[in-house]
């Protein structure tokens, strides 16, 4: 009889865990987001990242032109690429295009948010509220799940790359 309620409690956790992890996708116009995350962040660290995923189900592409989050004084929108064996990082001034039935990851290492001039360090297990704007779409509010400083969001971390597993 325990090992039934064993069971039984496992899959009520499977269950209640999937239906956290389906809440935590966003719809605004024809764009789908999914599972907003971030990492925890050292004490002092004056920046901080927001990682994503957008599916565009439209007939028309959209843009990502900035955000907002209570956290830090400025929100962009960057890229991160390797150029001659040297990883550059730049503000995407325009905006991050989503072209129609296309799905952009920002990630580590490559499109990402900056979460600039930090108002106080994003704890492990923080939910922090954000707010995404797009072109044509509009604004949507989001939640992003901090997870351990150098983690992803299945709880490991990266291998380490080219930038020596500095990531935002």
């Amino acid at each position: 009889m325990k090992l039934l309620s064993t069971i039984a409690l496992a899959l009520w956790a499977c269950a209640f865990t999937a239906g956290i992890a389906s809440a935590h996708d966003y719809k605004v116009g024809s764009l789908h987001i999914v599972h907003p995350w971030t990492r925890a962040t050292p004490k002092g660290a004056t920046v901080g990242g927001g990682f994503l995923k957008i599916t565009n189900n439209g007939t028309e592409s959209d843009r990502l032109i900035g955000g907002s989050s209570p956290i830090s004084a400025r929100f962009e929108v960057h890229e991160m690429s390797m150029d001659n064996g040297v990883m550059r990082m730049r503000q995407l001034k325009d905006g991050l295009v989503i072209k129609p039935g296309e799905t952009v990851e920002l990630k580590p290492g490559s499109f990402h948010l900056m979460f600039v001039d930090l108002k106080e360090p994003i704890k492990e297990g923080d939910r922090l509220k954000g707010t995404l704007e797009f072109e044509k779409a509009g604004k949507v509010e989001v939640d992003y799940v901090a997870v351990a400083v150098g983690a992803s969001p299945g709880g490991h971390k990266p291998e380490q790359g080219a930038s020596g597993g500095h990531n935002h």
